[in-house]
């Protein structure tokens, strides 16, 4: 069965809020990790997994515990590469889907995007998450999930 993992330490309360309502809908177990504690909602199907400080670590655990066919919702698009590379499947908060078709060029664009800010060079952040971020995400969550739960 498959199941959805939550880079949670950076996912926006609204897209948690999402994600709850429909892993009690689907019933499909929600794992949501961070290096911190989080307060989930009572339910057989969300959990949460506290992890230790430092780079990446809640990252590398995801990976660690991804199976084929889960998926993962992230902004972190390293993340995202590594889901997708050991099978599974990741969605960003904006309601992006990142496919083997579009997640090379995203890596790339990151990367550079990561060497300008690096030689000083101001490149600005992405917009403030906005109510139709949030119906976008759900939008693709429940088109993502109506592919697979036929």
């Amino acid at each position: 069965m498959m199941q959805i993992w939550v880079d949670a330490d950076a996912c926006p309360k609204a897209v948690k809020e999402v994600l709850y309502r429909v892993a009690n809908r689907t019933k499909i177990q929600t794992t949501l990790v961070a290096n911190q504690f989080l307060q989930t909602p009572p339910s057989r199907y969300i959990t949460s997994l506290q992890v230790k400080s430092g780079f990446d670590v809640a990252d590398n655990e995801i990976v660690k515990r991804l199976k084929p066919d889960d998926l993962v919702i992230t902004s972190d698009i390293p993340l995202a590469y590594e889901a997708i590379e050991k099978g599974g499947h990741a969605i960003n908060p904006r309601g992006e889907r990142y496919t083997r078709e579009n997640i090379k060029d995203r890596l790339t664009m990151r990367d550079f995007m990561d060497t300008l800010r690096a030689s000083g060079i101001d490149t600005g952040g992405p917009a403030a998450l906005n109510s139709r971020d949030i119906q976008a995400f759900a939008n693709q969550l429940d088109s993502f999930l109506a592919q697979r739960l036929k």
